[in-house]
């Protein structure tokens, strides 16, 4: 008799934990200059949320905006972990609030999954407890030089980069990059992010003569100067954007600057990874927008993978970081693998592609296996 109830408590244990909702903690910047891309992953959130739900997996979403500053996104990480006890965390959005974050995640053993921030160093401080399913600005530059060495022969190359963490890891890895395919760095300029004239910089930059400008800037500025730029004269071979601002749909709708801009990202419509192109229909259908960004898809695969394990584990916190270590999945992303190479710890080590605004669309057309469409190159304004 005994040995039944017992069973029966077992069993009605079980059944209480699977129906109680795994608690998750959200950074975003909701508000503040970069909330247009935090709309897109609030976006992809919410698509995630739908199939999670579908899979019978309740989760609870504590939701906190970091105003994309570092100071916020370290006070909403102590209440997280401190006062809502999630299991873990998954953001923030930019690189300099994923760098403040991933210190108190290994402070109060907390796993945080950074789905879009870049910045190399994130995942090269060897962090057991941060996990980053976004590519790294390493992979950023790659992708763009190699393509432009492929399609053109550029000997030199000018440097434009905002200088925030997410701006001077980019513009590191970029020369670092073309030291080591022969092209030179002939030169680096970086800038107050929200500065209300380039043309002085970018004509010094003309001055220069380079085959290749290398940009790293959010949506606001990649405007700007582009449009400066167009002004001055800058006339390269091409103009290559490390993501961010150059992948918004804000930028591309600038036709008469964005034409032929090409943009590294991680995610496009058109890459055949499992359920890619059902997200981009379904996007476009709830949010009504024509184009879908990778910041979305990113943060919905980031979701979904956190997700998922804290509720196989209960939501215990160290079988969690144990979990994210270990696992592997395949989905929107491609597959998705937590694993420790070239001084990256807890690094997916992810394909990145690029994309080309053509008629202000962005297209995808590198590498050759994936691309829609084919690169215009040289550059040439309209």
């Amino acid at each position: 008799m005994k040995k039944g109830i017992l069973s029966s408590l077992v069993a009605f244990g079980l059944a209480l934990q699977a129906q109680t909702p795994v608690k998750i903690g959200i950074i975003n910047c909701l508000t503040g200059t970069q909330a247009p891309i935090g709309e897109y992953i609030s976006n992809g959130y919410k698509l995630a949320l739908e199939d999670l739900k579908k899979k019978g997996i309740p989760v609870q979403l504590v939701i906190e905006d970091d105003t994309g500053k570092p100071q916020v996104s370290m006070s909403a990480m102590e209440k997280l972990v401190t006062r809502d006890q999630v299991a873990g965390v998954v953001g923030p959005y930019s690189s300099a609030c994923a760098s403040a974050a991933s210190k108190l995640a290994e402070k109060y053993r907390v796993p945080l999954l950074v789905p879009v921030a870049s910045k190399e160093e994130i995942t090269r401080q060897n962090l057991k407890y941060v996990f980053r399913l976004s590519a790294t600005t390493e992979d950023y530059a790659s992708i763009l030089i190699s393509m432009a060495q492929k399609l053109g022969k550029p000997k030199t190359m000018a440097i434009l980069n905002e200088n925030t963490d997410f701006g001077t890891s980019g513009a590191k890895s970029a020369k670092a990059y073309a030291g080591q395919v022969g092209i030179q760095v002939v030169a680096e300029e970086a800038y107050a992010a929200g500065s209300p004239d380039y043309r002085s910089t970018l004509a010094k930059i003309k001055g220069k003569n380079p085959d290749l400008v290398f940009m790293v800037s959010y949506v606001a500025d990649g405007i700007l100067l582009m449009r400066q730029a167009r002004e001055v004269g800058l006339a390269p071979q091409a103009f290559l954007g490390a993501g961010a601002g150059f992948a918004s749909s804000e930028f591309a709708r600038e036709k008469a600057i964005s034409n032929d801009v090409f943009s590294s990202t991680q995610w496009t419509p058109d890459v055949n990874w499992p359920g890619a192109k059902d997200f981009a229909k379904r996007y476009r259908a709830a949010f009504g927008k024509d184009e879908v960004p990778y910041h979305a898809a990113n943060a919905y695969a980031s979701l979904m993978v956190m997700a998922e394990t804290a509720a196989k584990v209960g939501g215990d916190r160290e079988k969690l970081r144990a979990a994210l270590d270990s696992g592997k999945w395949n989905g929107i992303m491609g597959e998705v693998q937590f694993v420790d190479y070239s001084g990256y710890t807890n690094q997916n080590h992810h394909q990145m592609l690029v994309e080309q605004i053509q008629d202000g669309k962005h297209e995808t057309v590198w590498p050759p296996q994936y691309a829609v469409k084919k690169p215009h190159y040289p550059f040439k304004w309209k």
